[in-house]
């Protein structure tokens, strides 16, 4: 029987609390497209506010720019669904939560909103350590938008538990 994408996400969270408490660091997301599904992924683990302290929901341009620093230079050159915009969300999250381990996501989830170059679907995450390069990758989900923003959580907690069991 397949395991479901709850009981998947729920396994690895449970993983990475268990990492994050052993090494005593926190975590901070940065979210556009998923919303803040990440963040609630992570605080529905009881206990969770010893290692989660800030999670951003950024869903718009501005609110990149205003809250993470994103600069405006990036939407223009790359657009907001790109390593560079999800790397300098990561940064901006770093710096303002002070956290050890990040995670930053932006896509297209649809069902609109989708181009050939970035079809819906299209979700660029970066994850990393505070003061280290970070990881950046992007993914080509299938199915509709509940599916797409579900398999970006849980690649997203999957790239966390990485950084975490290093």
């Amino acid at each position: 029987m397949p395991i479901s994408p709850t009981a998947t996400v729920t396994s690895l969270v449970a993983q990475l609390a268990e990492q994050l408490e052993r090494r005593g660091v926190q975590v901070t997301t940065a979210e556009s497209c998923t919303g803040g599904a990440i963040a609630s992924a992570l605080t529905e683990r009881s206990g969770s506010s010893v290692w989660f302290e800030y999670g951003f929901v950024t869903y718009s341009n501005a609110a990149k720019h205003a809250l993470l620093g994103v600069e405006e230079a990036i939407f223009e050159q790359h657009g907001a669904v790109s390593q560079a915009c999800v790397e300098a969300m990561l940064h901006g999250a770093l710096r303002v939560s002070g956290a050890a381990f990040g995670v930053a996501v932006s896509g297209v989830a649809g069902p609109g909103g989708g181009t050939p170059e970035k079809p819906v679907g299209t979700v660029w995450l970066s994850w990393g350590e505070r003061d280290h390069r970070p990881h950046s990758s992007c993914f080509q989900f299938q199915g509709d938008r509940q599916q797409i923003r579900q398999q970006a959580v849980i690649q997203a907690v999957s790239a966390l538990l990485g950084l975490a069991e290093k």
